[in-house]
This record gives structure tokens, sequence and C-alpha cells, in this order.
């Protein structure tokens, strides 16, 4: 059966002349000439043209006008003057449009239920960005404005990362602090449910929409691990989510410790406060600093240039290529190396991703730190906010990043310098407490002896730390290892 709403393509293709003038006037005159079009054809047919039709066609050619602006939008709207509208045109994949509009026809007459005609534009919409690639979605208004304060760093929910993977939503990476990271969740897990729906089917902003509500619900998750035979339930209860971009804290032996969970547009300058509040801390400037980057999802481009710059004094940081203008950018380090060539170890694992893999890739390529921990999540596109004039945004994948060296880190991610597995330790109690000097009888008196016996507060400890630094050493095997890291960096300077 032939469709009441199809155009010819001598007709549409005169039509998308008007391609290359960019105004939303052009716009509402592209829709206007294809009713005109189609009546002009239809006339000329000798076919009757419903009056009442005519809102439908006015819609459809929206949404024509939208796939063909996709379709060739980043030729035309990149200015790329060595590129002429009239090639542009083209390239339209004309059966396919044909194939949209016959789509759009059958759904507004035969479907059981009555559908809104902006529910089903905003359906073709989300679902053109989301069949690019996992990162690229549509956002409503609501959706849009709570994508900004995200990166603000606070905003409601329950506290995690995610994507899309094989139509399940996929943990990146549990943020610190957060209901997630307090009920376990782990980078890679697999959510199947979300409470009593299933996720298959739904787009990552419905997904995350059921995860996000009022502070104090709960939210029980069905979630697939690797490494466990069933499906676990995990019940996690919502919160505004305030995310400390920066914590730090001295180690021992005047190593420092800095833990950046996710870049936000002010960490770079955090960053530098953290380590000055360590030196004043330790008096003197640091001997060495662990950076842990281990579940930072990433975050704001501009943040991990500022945080790679703060190591280096020379040198290209990160650059990206894309299709459009904006894309091809280039960063590279100012002088000045806040730990002045101290050593630095970066801590990473499979939930470091993006942001978190420019900055350890930049300090790799740079020759500048040692990287530990495991292989990283492979996150090695750029996306762009573009806010629409509705009040919507979509999130595109704009370009791709690559490291000084060259190196594109998509769904390869950063092979760490040194390998650390994740283990479990424990502390072994000794059954028989071995004898040392100080157990003698009329031993010489240590001087920790001498303040307790003036009457001296004795040291923190026996390795001058705080009990709480010693059982966060103890207990997270990943960090011990790093800090030996930077220990054993700092005799080799000093062998020189």
């Amino acid at each position: 059966m032939k469709s009441g709403l199809s155009v010819t393509s001598r007709n549409f293709y005169a039509t998308l002349k008007i391609f290359g003038q960019k105004t939303e006037s052009n716009l509402n005159t592209l829709c206007e000439n294809i009713i005109k079009a189609r009546l002009r054809s239809n006339l000329l047919n000798g076919e009757p043209v419903a009056i009442s039709k005519l809102k439908q066609v006015m819609w459809v050619s929206s949404g024509v006008v939208l796939g063909a602006l996709i379709a060739v939008g980043t030729n035309v709207w990149a200015d790329k003057e060595t590129e002429s509208v009239q090639q542009a045109s083209n390239s339209i994949p004309l059966q396919e449009l044909r194939a949209f509009v016959e789509v759009y026809e059958r759904i507004s007459t035969d479907y059981v239920d009555q559908v809104d005609d902006k529910q089903l534009l905003e359906g073709a919409i989300s679902g053109m960005l989301s069949s690019l690639d996992p990162h690229s979605a549509y956002l409503p208004p609501v959706d849009a404005k709570e994508m900004e304060e995200h990166t603000r760093g606070e905003f409601g929910g329950l506290g995690m990362e995610v994507g899309m993977e094989d139509g399940f939503v996929k943990v990146i990476s549990p943020i610190d602090d957060t209901p997630a990271q307090e009920a376990g969740m782990q980078a890679g897990d697999l959510i199947i449910k979300l409470g009593s729906e299933p996720v298959k089917g739904k787009t990552l902003s419905e997904a995350v929409k059921i995860m996000r509500g009022k502070p104090g619900t709960k939210l029980e998750l069905t979630v697939v691990r690797k490494g466990e035979d069933a499906p676990l339930k995990v019940e996690l209860t919502r919160a505004v989510i305030k995310v400390k971009s920066i914590k730090q804290r001295m180690l021992k032996d005047e190593i420092g410790y800095v833990r950046i969970s996710q870049f936000q547009v002010r960490t770079g300058q955090d960053l530098l406060k953290a380590v000055d509040k360590l030196e004043q801390e330790n008096g003197k400037p640091l001997a060495g600093l662990v950076l842990d980057l281990r579940n930072n999802p990433g975050g704001v481009l501009t943040a991990a240039v500022e945080v790679s710059d703060a190591f280096l004094n020379e040198g290209l940081i990160v650059y990206t290529e894309g299709r459009i203008r904006n894309s091809q950018m280039r960063f590279s380090a100012e002088d000045g190396d806040i730990m002045n060539g101290k050593p630095v170890v970066v801590l990473v694992n499979e939930g470091s991703a993006s942001a978190s893999e420019i900055v350890s890739g930049a300090l790799q390529d740079q020759k500048r730190a040692i990287i530990a921990g495991r292989d990283t999540f492979g996150k090695g596109s750029v996306q762009t906010l573009m806010q629409l004039n509705n009040g919507a945004a979509m999130k595109m994948t704009t370009a791709r990043y690559f490291t000084p060296s060259g190196r594109s880190i998509q769904a390869e991610g950063i092979v760490p310098d040194v390998e650390i597995d994740r283990l479990k330790v424990e502390k072994v109690e000794a059954k028989i407490e071995r004898v040392k000097e100080k157990d003698l009888s009329g031993h010489l008196e240590g001087d920790e002896e001498k303040k307790v016996a003036n009457g001296e507060k004795p040291s923190e400890n026996e390795d001058g730390i705080t009990e709480e630094t010693a059982e966060i050493l103890e207990k997270d095997f990943e960090l011990s290892e790093a800090m030996r890291l930077v220990k054993t960096m700092i005799l080799a300077q000093q062998l020189k």
C-alpha cells in the first residue's frame, strides 16, 4: 500500500538546498516547503489531500528534517568550507528517511493506544543518540539539569557512575562515601533489575531516573557480578550525593596520599591546596606522593589536564581528534611541578576511566610517575554536553583522546607499570610472641621509654603514623604496595 506521506525524490532534494542556511526560521521554511512539495505531488498525481493530515505532515516534516540534519549535520554545522551543501545532500539516505516517515505514520494511525507526537519524536531522537555508543544520550530538560548538578558535585541518587552494556546498566565505579560504595557495589557489576523492573529494554536515562529519588527511600538492585554463581540482591538507600573530589592524609616516612574520587571543575585547584596542607602537616616538602585514582569514573576534561599539569614542567598532556573543528584540541604542561621531581605513584584499577586515564596516561608517557594497580576501564572518548532550544540537552561523543605518545586507549585501557592483583590480606597473629631487647631485664632504656619515664607523650606508634592510617594501610593492600614503591623510588633517588 502506498504511504500517504511519501515525498518524491526530486521535490525532497529541492527542499534540502536550504540546509546551508542555519537559522530557526529556515527550519520552519523547510518544513513548509516539504508540505508544499507533498501537496504539489498529490495534485499532480490526482490524489485528494485531507486537511486534517496537515498537522501530522508538519510533525513528520520536522522528524524528516531532524533525521536529515543528523545525517548531514556534522558536515554542515561543522562549517567546513571545503564541503559543499550539494555534496552533503547527495549522501542523504532517502530510503531510510522514507521508512522513518512511514513508521511514524503507521504508529500514529495503527498503534493500539494513541501516542503523543512529542513522545514519538523524543523517542526518535533518543534512539538516534543511544544507538551511537553507550555514552551518547538525549537528556530531557529535567535530566539535563541533573547532569549540570553532577558536574558541580552535588546530586541525588545512589552514588555510582554507570553506562550501558548489552542492554543492562553497567557500573563503571561507585563514588566514595555514597550508598553504592557502602553497599559494596563494584566496578563491572551488571544491574539487571531495578526493584521489580527489568533493566532490559530501558534507555540509560530511564534507568538513571529510577535510581534517583527521594533521599531515605530504598531501592533493591539485582546484580550480576563476575565470580558469583547467581545474581546478587543489593539494597541501597537513596541519599543526597555530595561528592568531595579530593581527600588527603599523611602516610609515613614523609610520604603523602591524595585521593581523587572524581574530576570536577575545581579539582585542579583543590589538588594544589591538598598538597600544600600535607606539606604544612609534614613541616617540610613531601618526600613522595601516592595519587589514588582507583574507581574514579572521570569527569571534566580540563580538570584532568590541570591535575596532570601540576606534576609536569613541560610536554604534551593529551590531544583529541574528532570530525568537527572544536574537537581538535591539544593540551600542554606549563612550568611548575608541585612535587619538584619527587617520586609519584599513581594507583589505578578497572574502575579508573576517562579523565583518570588521561592523567595516568600523561604521567606514564612523560616518565613522571609509576602507574600501579590493574588495567583501567578503557574509555578513550570525549563527550560534549550540547544545550537544545527546548531546555533539553544531548550528550554526544565528539572526539577520541590520545596520550602524549599517540596511544588511543579506547576499549584497551592504561596498562600499569607495576601490576597489583586484587588480594585480601589478613594479619596473622603470632601464637608465641618473640622476645625482643626491650623484654630483657636490665636492658638499656630507649628514647620512647625515657619519654614515658619523664611523663612525656610517646609517639603515635613505632612507625610514626596515626592508628587510623596504620589500620588503613593494613586493610588496603594496594595502597600499602604503592607506598612501598614510593619508598623504593626515594631510596633510588638518594643513591644517584
